[in-house]
C-alpha cells in the first residue's frame, strides 16, 4: 500500500498537535483540506485512526502505529535525500596546496589526514613545485596555500611553519658513527642514495651547490623521501634529507638511522606558510590551522 509523504507528514502533525487545525496550520493548508486529506487517508488504510473529540483528537491503535511508522518513513526519506543532494549539488571548487617534496613528505600528507575527516565538505588538490613557481602560483591566485623555503622575498603573505634544515644520514654502524658533522663534499666522497633530479628538493640542493659542486655517485635515485630514508636506513649509501623526517628511533629493515649535521651554510633553513594573493576565507584558515599542527605536532 502506497501512502503520500505530504499526507503522512499531515498526519504525524495532528497526533503529535492532538488537532487537525494545529496540524493543517504546521502543513500550510486550510482546515477543510486538512480534513479531507485525514479522511482520505482513513479510507484508504480502511481503518479509523482519529477519535475525534470536542477538544481536539486522539490517535486508535492504529493510528498510533501508523503514526510511528510514518515518523521512521520520513527520516529515512530525509536521510536519502540529503545522500543524493551531497551528489547533486553544485561543489565548492577544492582548496590548492603546492609544496616542494620535503613538504609532501609528512606535513601535508598528515594536515590532509586530520583537515579532510574534520571538514567532509571541502576536496583539496595538492601540486609538488619548487618554492619559486608556488610562489609565482600563489601570486596569481592559482593556489590557496603554500609550504615554500626562505629563499627569496615576496609580498605575500608568510608565517613561520617549521625547521627544514638539511642533515646526512646513514646506519648507525655505517662512516656516520664516529662522525659529529658532515659537509656535503665529505658526504659526496661515498656511495649515496639521492632523490630523483625532477624532485623539487634535488633540485634546490643542485641549485643551492653551484656548478662547481662535487658529483656524488648515487647508487640509485628514489622518486620520494620515503624510499631515500628507507634505502640508506639499510646501508646501501648516504642521503641528504631535511632532519625533521628522520625518527632515530624507528629501526628500518632491522638497523637503526642515525642523522649528523650538514655543515654547509645553505643545509640551514626553514618552511614557511605562504598565502594566496586573494583573502583567505574561512576554509583556507582551517586548512592553515592543520598545516600548523602538522608541522608542530608538540
Amino acid at each position: 500500500m502506497h501512502y503520500d509523504l505530504d499526507d503522512l507528514r499531515l498526519f504525524v502533525h495532528v497526533v503529535a498537535e492532538g488537532s487537525i487545525t494545529a496540524g493543517a496550520t504546521l502543513m500550510h493548508l486550510s482546515l477543510p483540506s486538512a480534513s479531507a486529506r485525514v479522511r482520505a487517508l482513513e479510507t484508504q488504510a480502511g481503518v479509523q485512526l482519529l477519535i475525534r473529540e470536542r477538544r481536539g483528537v486522539r490517535p486508535t491503535p492504529a493510528g498510533t502505529t501508523l503514526a510511528r511508522h510514518a515518523r521512521e518513513v520520513l527520516a529515512t526519506t530525509a536521510q536519502l535525500d540529503s545522500a543524493v543532494a551531497s551528489y547533486t549539488a553544485a561543489r565548492a571548487r577544492p582548496l590548492v596546496i603546492v609544496a616542494g617534496t620535503s613538504g609532501l613528505h609528512r606535513v601535508v600528507p598528515e594536515a590532509l589526514a586530520t583537515f579532510l575527516r574534520e571538514y567532509p565538505e571541502y576536496d583539496v588538490s595538492v601540486s609538488e613545485q619548487r618554492t619559486p613557481q608556488s610562489l609565482r602560483i600563489l601570486a596569481e591566485g592559482n593556489a590557496d596555500l603554500g609550504v615554500v623555503v626562505d629563499e627569496q622575498p615576496t609580498d605575500l603573505l608568510t608565517e613561520f611553519l617549521t625547521d627544514d634544515s638539511l642533515v646526512v644520514i646513514g646506519p648507525a654502524d655505517g662512516i656516520l658513527q664516529d662522525r659529529t658533522a658532515m659537509t656535503y663534499a665529505e658526504a659526496a666522497e661515498h656511495p649515496m642514495i639521492g632523490l630523483h633530479p625532477s624532485t623539487a628538493l634535488r633540485r634546490w640542493i643542485d641549485k643551492a651547490q653551484g656548478p662547481h659542486a662535487p658529483v656524488p655517485r648515487y647508487r640509485t635515485l628514489a622518486p620520494d623521501l620515503h624510499t631515500v630514508i628507507a634505502l640508506a636506513a639499510a646501508g646501501a649509501g648516504l642521503a641528504i634529507v631535511p632532519r625533521r623526517t628522520v625518527d632515530p628511533t624507528a629501526p628500518l629493515t632491522g638497523r637503526q638511522l642515525v642523522f649528523r649535521p650538514l655543515r654547509d651554510q645553505w643545509a640551514t633553513r626553514h618552511h614557511l606558510l605562504c598565502y594566496s594573493s586573494r583573502r583567505p576565507n574561512a576554509a583556507v584558515k582551517a586548512l592553515a590551522h592543520h598545516l600548523h599542527l602538522a608541522a608542530n605536532p608538540d
